[in-house]
């Protein structure tokens, strides 16, 4: 658990393998006002992680940002029954066998709204995310909107691989694949939702945290998009 503003954690979770390359997983938590707390991209389940958040507060949401973001759901369910589940269409068909309260797709007054807020980024046919902003920690939270992998992290041709991809630090971006599906007149509108956010601080799932020059980062970062 590393505390990175005020109400703002994040927790690292195991690597997993996505074609053929180590990824490093990573949940963020924001307890919020009245002491419930949000849980982004949660990661592998355990009782000593349940225990830790016990500390911070009440686990109230979790939320899955993409439909690759849904492999340890099923523990948090069980383990937090009365928690509110939040993914995206696409998760949620993906996941038909856990029941979601909401889709992320849906435009409605979220609970978390007055601390949260969020833009659904498409123009994709390979996928779709939600975006994040913690107004109190000005910070950006996104899953695979942006990779930021250290340079040290991937050897040899993997390495080369999401060099390619354009996920390595200091230059991360929207992976390679991804950016090629998009509909350019359709994410535009979503990224620059993201960019007037001016944030202090990004959080992505994978990869290093930005937590100087952020606006400076994203520019670059979604270059593409112009």
């Amino acid at each position: 658990m590393q505390q990175l503003a005020e109400e703002l954690w994040i927790f690292e979770g195991d690597t997993v393998t996505f074609y053929h390359c180590p990824f490093t997983t990573r949940m963020t938590v924001v307890r919020m006002s009245n002491g419930d707390l949000w849980l982004h991209s949660p990661i592998a389940y355990s009782f000593y992680l349940a225990e830790q958040l016990a500390i911070l507060g009440t686990v109230r949401y979790l939320v899955a940002p993409n439909h690759l973001h849904h492999l340890y759901l099923s523990d948090w369910v069980e383990h937090y029954p009365d928690a509110h589940l939040s993914g995206t269409d696409q998760v949620i068909r993906k996941r038909a066998d856990l029941h979601f309260d909401d889709s992320l797709n849906v435009d409605r007054k979220w609970p978390w709204r007055d601390e949260i807020d969020q833009v659904l980024v498409s123009g994709s046919s390979l996928m779709q995310e939600c975006v994040f902003f913690h107004h109190p920690s000005q910070t950006v939270i996104v899953t695979d909107l942006i990779e930021n992998f250290s340079e040290n992290h991937f050897k040899g041709w993997r390495k080369l691989l999401c060099k390619l991809a354009g996920i390595v630090a200091p230059n991360g971006k929207t992976p390679l694949d991804w950016r090629l599906s998009f509909k350019k007149e359709v994410v535009r509108e979503h990224i620059h939702t993201i960019q007037e956010w001016q944030p202090e601080r990004i959080i992505m799932a994978h990869g290093e945290i930005i937590e100087q020059d952020a606006e400076a980062f994203l520019q670059r970062s979604f270059n593409w998009v112009e």
